[in-house]
């Protein structure tokens, strides 16, 4: 990072951290109403859990047709447009008065999910000059953090105090405001080259894409094999009470914030050192889950490492991503990203209900623990030798 970047350029890139905040709560506040939502169906938590998990396959489904089918629209339309789907899901499901017409609203917020999770990152490096893109992306995994240290927590709160329905309205008002904000600040961007389906079979010809692919699908299985179910493990486990869930999952969001900061500062002098460390720590974590859940502040220490992991694992494998292709197929490329991503937050979520089910919850670090340990042998044995050739 060198410089400082512009108001004009900062207020645009703060209106998409603001919107990655609204986006991340969204998507995770059900992970912190579990208990009560599925409570209120009269259903168990992992059959609750199935929201998230089909959630997380629409967007793995619909990522790249949206995508294909909005890449050549221009871009402030397009956030602005997407913005308007994301809060037309959330009023419905604060007013969803059957799990059916939360599934549905919920898929709306999912296609709206798909589209912008394919575009933040791309917008977010052409609103600033080159060498400020590690800042850029640093800030759109800020608003992540931010929504797990604040926007998770306090949708928990506002659930457990009023209503798990009032946490999406509350959503729903902020963001209602982002929206008016972004029709403010936001600049019309000159567009890339276009890109045309038939592009699409030389793009998936790069081994580096397709290398971030399969990595991609196991951290993200991987991790939510177990993250689905932190709030049971930590109480039926750790026998946690409320207020230490809530610290916990808040502890997430904060170490994310430090992962964030780590990315922003380190990747461009230790590339190589941090994507081998977000998939080996993964690994090892994970298979020390069970062992700390004997103590409350080992499961801090662990939480914290893991938030770490997570967010360098995700920010710098976009960086990396947003490298290898032009810059016309970065929306496409990333909308791919974003469904594989969301393909493995769907497999893990099913894997650690089925763990659930089987009455295996206490295992559920051992299960993740094995994926991400396929994961960082495929990186080792594959991945960086082939970034190292194509650097030579």
């Amino acid at each position: 990072m060198t410089g400082t970047v512009p108001l004009k350029q900062m207020l645009p890139l703060a209106g998409m951290t603001i919107s990655a905040f609204i986006f991340n709560t969204s998507e995770f506040m059900p992970i912190g109403l579990l208990i009560d939502i599925s409570q209120s169906f009269s259903m168990t938590e992992a059959q609750t859990g199935t929201m998230i998990t089909l959630y997380a396959w629409v967007v793995a489904g619909l990522s790249l047709p949206l995508m294909l089918t909005t890449c050549n629209i221009e871009s402030r339309c397009l956030l602005l447009g997407t913005m308007a789907l994301f809060l037309a899901g959330q009023i419905g499901s604060g007013l969803a008065v059957s799990f059916w017409m939360l599934l549905l609203a919920r898929i709306c917020v999912a296609c709206a999910h798909a589209v912008f999770w394919s575009i933040a990152a791309p917008i977010a490096v052409r609103l600033v000059p080159k060498e400020q893109r590690s800042l850029a992306l640093s800030m759109i995994i800020t608003g992540t953090s931010i929504a797990m240290i604040a926007g998770l927590p306090i949708g928990r709160a506002i659930g457990l105090y009023v209503g798990w329905r009032m946490t999406f309205l509350w959503l729903a008002g902020i963001s209602l405001l982002s929206i008016i904000y972004l029709t403010v600040v936001f600049p019309r961007l000159k567009q890339n080259q276009p890109f045309y389906i038939s592009d699409l079979p030389h793009m998936l010809k790069n081994r580096i894409l397709l290398a971030i692919y399969i990595i991609t699908v196991l951290f993200s299985t991987s991790y939510y094999t177990v993250y689905s179910y932190i709030e049971p493990f930590m109480q039926q486990i750790a026998h946690m009470g409320d207020t230490w869930i809530t610290l916990i999952l808040t502890v997430f969001g904060v170490s994310g914030l430090l992962g964030s900061i780590i990315f922003s500062h380190f990747y461009n002098q230790f590339r190589f050192l941090l994507i081998r460390l977000s998939l080996i720590c993964l690994a090892g974590l994970f298979f020390l889950l069970d062992l700390a859940s004997q103590d409350i502040m080992m499961v801090i220490f662990v939480c914290v490492l893991l938030g770490i992991t997570a967010t360098v694992f995700n920010v710098t494998f976009q960086a990396e991503l947003i490298q290898c292709v032009p810059a016309g197929a970065a929306a496409v490329a990333m909308s791919i990203f974003s469904g594989i991503f969301n393909l493995g937050i769907g497999s893990g979520t099913w894997i650690g209900g089925k763990a659930v089910d089987a009455g295996l919850l206490g295992d559920i670090g051992y299960a993740g623990g094995c994926i991400a340990a396929i994961a960082a042998l495929y990186c080792l044995a594959v991945f960086i030798p082939v970034l190292k050739r194509k650097m030579e």
